[in-house]
């Protein structure tokens, strides 16, 4: 029982990415148990042995409980199944331990049974539930990093094409029905192959993540930053005007230009970017950024390095409105 509680522990503490301790801790939990038993009980009684196994359990059963507990987020449904089995598991360890301690020395008293008695009907019955929301919890896990396999771009973490479009199609959903404000962006860096070839594969990988990094300090929580492929990027801004998109977009790209990514000094990278709305006619996620590239590419022939306003009408279809950016 030892053995198992402490694996518990240390299972728990790598997925919450913890560091493990374990010499530190398991001296000190043990020195702190067996104190406890040797202060209610005389050495080498049954109640001594009993509160040490209890004890330590239930402090490495609250340590896993401890450890589990999310950071910055809400209970996933199997986080919190085995969440509330490792409180009943400490509840139970305490109730055992009490019970332990109050052990006659004779080991003839009723008390024996209804120790031995709680044990054999608790402990199978809280393993197995035990057992059953880790099991429940590893599986969650593992879809949980099947999706972002498949839905996000591994060199930069952002979401992918599918992703993007997935996550974007619930987005205009969402914006339609409550007629709220849908912002899309295209963006790339500007002459992103001159990087490749002028500096290598690797310093384009690093520029890329570089560059993801700066799009994801800029946006909000909840907003959608997606790697299209090569050096092109999608962003959904929820809530947003193009106005608002644009100066956001601005603050991306000024922090472009002050990025240095290994050997490439400051100033060596820049990107353009295109900006639109969801508009009443818009079914898909492709709507928006067919205007958006449009936009992008209007960027690009007025020099790069800026940020441009879809603004086409019916009269005015291919008539992108340039928002002023240093160059």
């Amino acid at each position: 029982m030892l053995a198992s509680s402490s694996l518990v522990v240390m299972g728990a503490r790598v997925r919450a990415n913890m560091p493990v301790r374990w010499p530190q801790f398991l001296v000190g939990a043990g020195l702190a148990v067996i104190g406890c038993a040797v202060a209610h009980s005389p050495i080498g009684t049954r109640a001594m042995q009993s509160g040490i196994i209890s004890a330590y359990t239930g402090v490495m059963m609250a340590a896993a409980a401890v450890a589990i507990w999310p950071r910055g987020r809400s209970f996933t449904a199997p986080e919190k199944a085995f969440f509330s089995m490792l409180i009943v598991f400490v509840l139970f360890e305490g109730l055992v331990t009490v019970m332990g301690l109050a052990l006659p020395p004779d080991g003839t008293d009723a008390a024996v049974m209804a120790y031995r008695y709680t044990l054999a009907l608790g402990l199978p019955a809280i393993y197995v539930a035990m057992g059953v929301t880790a099991i429940v919890v590893i599986a969650g896990d593992l879809s949980l990093q099947l999706r972002m396999l498949i839905s996000n771009d591994q060199l930069t973490g952002l979401l992918n094409r599918g992703g993007i479009d997935e996550a974007g199609a619930r987005a205009i959903a969402y914006a339609k029905r409550h007629e709220r404000n849908l912002a899309a962006v295209m963006c790339d860096m500007d002459s992103f192959k001159d990087v490749n070839d002028g500096h290598g594969h690797i310093v384009g990988d690093a520029a890329l993540r570089a560059f993801s990094r700066v799009l994801m300090g800029a946006i909000r929580q909840g907003d959608l930053a997606a790697r299209f492929g090569g050096d092109e990027f999608c962003v959904l801004l929820l809530d947003a005007s193009e106005a608002e998109a644009a100066e956001v977009m601005e603050r991306v790209r000024t922090g472009i230009e002050k990025l240095a990514v290994d050997r490439m000094p400051p100033g060596s990278i820049s990107a353009s970017f295109g900006v639109t709305a969801l508009r009443p006619g818009d079914v898909s996620l492709d709507d928006l950024v067919a205007r958006a590239d449009r936009a992008l590419y209007e960027s690009k022939q007025r020099g790069r390095n800026r940020v441009t306003i879809w603004q086409g009408g019916q009269n005015a279809p291919n008539q992108p409105h340039l928002v002023q950016a240093s160059v």
